[in-house]
């Protein structure tokens, strides 16, 4: 792509100031990146944290990062002095809007809260992604991913659904949870903008986020006042409710529904069941006996291969699929047919494996790719735009307050199609 080429996509024409970090912020806004927004990456002198995870991590270009930060571009300030936050400021001034995953206070102490980009861009929407409220207790704690899932009490899910210790969820699960929610917080902002002209700061805390994400499954009988049971969804919280073992491979398959049930009780020839076990009865009697009919299933199921599974309960129509592994899904062949996966060029690592943006338009479709860029890769071009000069530029450049990588060569990466 050239580097004059505008962004094409549903949200071509917004410029989207990033001064968010490591993972739950820019997933945010690479999703408003790959759909055609402008997405301009701040990043201190040292870069985002996530640039040093993995291979390639003292290039600062590790997987995580380039899992992150495609379609944007990188801009070096230190905000900490004078010039650098004049600098932001300049960006600010004809900007959509402002994301920081930087706590407020930080922010109150740089002079870049709300209410000062507010005096430059009265229409800015400044969107806060925080730990939690900033009207409780506490608003000031740190958050990170692990301690967001112990406090929307995760791991106790995970123990009453395994062997009883608490664990992690092994994914980023609150980070890229939130920032899928604050994905549409941000574009829901826009549209009030729109409607009245006024900008405003919207936050966006991970812990309130997450406990409705938890409960909305897992409140259950406490739903109700007084209370009609304990907590935790019983079918969810079996610990038979796992993908099935059949005689040579694992296989992920749904008996939900009372059609699910006579289907698969006619395929392993036990139709008779269907009336005579009261457990079958009705959705409350399944939920109630979850673990046992789980395990029922799970002794079926070693009698036949998975291929004679998948076959069988195609034909009854009961949602099935094979368990795939990491590698075995980089090689899904529905994800062929729709070629999901493809490799790009980097000039510092190399090839890269990108994947597609999942939603597909059909009227304003996003054709835009950008490398995952290099720490201040667009330094200067970004700054020409808001009006500095050559010498400006290397005053900055001098004072540290910015800095400037090798570019890449847009018009000569390739991507396999």
């Amino acid at each position: 792509m050239s580097k004059e080429q505008h962004f094409s996509g549903p949200l071509a024409g917004l410029k989207i100031i990033d001064l968010t970090a490591v993972l739950m912020g820019p997933s945010t806004t690479q999703m408003l990146a790959d759909l055609g927004a402008d997405v301009i990456k701040v990043e201190a002198v040292d870069g985002d944290a996530v640039r040093k995870i993995g291979p390639h991590g003292d290039e600062k270009m590790g997987p995580l990062y380039l899992g992150l930060n495609r379609n944007k571009r990188s801009i070096v300030l230190d905000l900490k002095k004078p010039d650098g936050r004049e600098a932001f400021l300049r960006l600010v001034r004809d900007a959509d809007v402002v994301t920081t995953n930087v706590r407020p206070k930080g922010m109150e102490r740089l002079k870049l809260a709300y209410e000062d980009l507010a005096e430059v861009n009265p229409q800015i929407v400044y969107v806060s992604l925080v730990g939690f409220s900033q009207r409780g207790r506490y608003a000031r704690s740190p958050a990170f991913d692990d301690l967001i899932q112990a406090a929307t009490s995760l791991p106790w899910v995970v123990a009453e659904n395994t062997d009883g210790n608490p664990r992690y969820i092994p994914v980023n699960i609150a980070d890229r949870t939130v920032g899928y929610y604050a994905f549409g917080v941000i574009l829901a902002a826009l549209y009030s903008r729109d409607r009245t002209g006024k900008g405003q700061r919207v936050d966006v805390p991970m812990f309130e986020t997450m406990v409705p994400y938890v409960l909305g499954d897992h409140l259950y009988g406490q739903k109700f006042i007084p209370s009609q049971g304990g907590f935790g969804y019983p079918r969810i919280l079996a610990r038979s409710r796992t993908p099935f073992r059949t005689k040579d491979a694992w296989v992920c398959c749904t008996i939900y529904h009372d059609h699910h049930w006579k289907a698969f009780l006619q395929v392993i020839g036990r139709s008779d069941m269907w009336e005579t076990d009261p457990r079958l009865a009705t959705m409350t009697t399944r939920t109630a006996h979850s673990e046992e009919l789980s395990a029922f299933v799970s002794e079926q199921m070693l009698q036949r291969t998975a291929e004679e599974w998948q076959k069988a309960l195609e034909s009854a129509d009961i949602p099935v699929f094979p368990m795939n592994t990491p590698e075995s899904l980089l090689d899904d062949p529905h994800l062929r047919d729709i070629d999901f996966f493809s490799e790009a060029e980097h000039p510092v690592v190399g090839t890269i494996r990108e994947m597609s943006v999942p939603s597909e338009w059909h009227g304003t479709p996003p054709t835009n790719y950008r490398l995952p860029p290099m720490l201040g890769e667009h330094s200067c071009q970004i700054l020409k735009e808001v009006g500095y000069t050559d010498e400006e530029i290397e005053n900055l450049i001098r004072h540290k307050s910015t800095l400037q990588a090798p570019a890449h060569k847009q018009d000569e990466a390739k991507v396999d199609e």
